[in-house]
C-alpha cells in the first residue's frame, strides 16, 4: 500500500493509494474556516495529486469546521467583501464539481462555513456529536460562502430562513431527516465508513463518476425539458466510453470490472 503525507500549516493531506484525505488541523479554533484553509482546499482541487480518485474531508481535534474564524475577521468594504466571498465561491465549486468524488466524516461542529464546505461534498457522514447550525444572524452578518445555494437546495428556503433566525442546533439524526447527511452512524465511526465508501467510489469508472458529479446538480438547474436532453447526452457518452465496454466485458466474464485498465 503506498502512503504519503503532506502538511500545511492549517491542514494534513494523507494519501493512501488513490484517495486523499484532508484533515482540517486547528483542533484549538475548533477547525474555524480561515484564509489560509480555504486557500489549503483552492491548492488541492486545483492541482490535485495525480493518481487520486477519491476524497475524504475530516476535522481534527472533534470538530469538522465551527465556520468563520472571527477572531481573524477583518474590516472589508462593500466590494472587497463581494470579492471574499466570491473566492469562498470558487474554492467550494472546485470541490463539488472539480471532478474527484468528495465525502465529509463530520463529528461536532459543522457551523456556518464548515455547513457550506460539507454540502460541497458529494457524500456526507455524520457521528452523534454533530451539530449542524447557521449562526450568522447572532453575529450580525450573512452567510457568503455558498450556504443559500447549496444548504437551500437540501433543506429548502423555508427551514433555512428558520436556521438561520432562530440559530437553532440539527442534530445528525435531524442532519439525515433533512438531507444534510446521508448516513448517521456511531461515535469513531464516520472516518472509517468515509474510508470504505471512498474504495467503493474510487473503484467506480472514473468518467462515470465524473460524469456524474459535472452532470446532475446542473441538470437540478435546468428546465425540464433541458435536463432530459442533457441526461441523454450524459448517458450517450458514458455508454459508449472504455469504461462502459469493460464493465459489459466483466459481467459477461462474470468478474470484478478493473477501471484502471488502459
Amino acid at each position: 500500500m503506498a502512503s504519503d503525507t503532506a502538511k500545511t500549516s492549517v491542514t494534513r493531506i494523507e494519501i493512501e493509494d488513490d484517495i486523499a484525505t484532508i484533515i482540517f488541523d486547528r483542533p484549538e479554533k475548533r477547525n474555524a474556516m480561515n484564509d489560509a484553509l480555504v486557500a489549503a482546499l483552492d491548492d488541492f482541487f486545483a492541482h490535485p495529486p495525480e493518481g487520486v480518485r477519491a476524497v475524504i474531508l475530516y476535522g481534527e481535534g472533534g470538530h469538522f469546521c465551527s465556520g468563520l474564524d472571527l477572531s481573524e475577521h477583518e474590516h472589508r468594504n462593500p466590494e472587497q467583501t463581494v470579492y471574499h466571498s466570491r473566492n469562498w465561491h470558487r474554492v467550494a465549486d472546485a470541490i463539488e464539481y472539480g471532478g474527484l468524488p468528495v465525502i465529509a466524516a463530520m463529528t461536532g461542529a459543522v457551523i456556518g462555513g464548515g455547513l457550506e464546505i460539507a454540502t460541497s461534498a458529494h457524500v456526507r457522514i455524520a457521528e452523534p456529536s454533530v451539530r449542524f447550525q447557521l449562526p450568522e444572524g447572532r453575529r450580525g452578518i450573512f452567510v457568503g460562502g455558498g450556504a443559500t445555494v447549496r444548504v437551500g437546495r437540501i433543506i429548502g428556503a423555508d427551514r433555512m430562513r428558520e436556521m438561520m433566525l432562530t440559530g437553532r442546533n440539527y442534530g445528525a439524526e435531524d442532519g439525515l431527516r433533512m438531507g444534510l447527511a446521508h448516513y448517521s452512524v456511531g461515535e469513531g465511526e464516520a472516518l472509517p465508513l468515509a474510508k470504505k465508501l471512498a474504495r467503493e467510489v474510487a473503484d467506480n469508472a472514473p468518467f462515470s463518476n465524473y460524469l456524474m458529479i459535472q452532470a446532475i446538480g446542473r441538470i437540478g438547474d435546468m428546465a425540464r425539458s433541458d435536463g432530459l436532453f442533457t441526461e441523454s447526452l450524459a448517458a450517450a457518452m458514458s455508454q459508449t466510453s472504455a469504461g462502459a465496454q469493460e464493465g459489459l466485458r466483466a459481467f459477461l466474464e462474470k468478474r470484478p470490472p478493473d477501471f484502471r485498465k488502459k
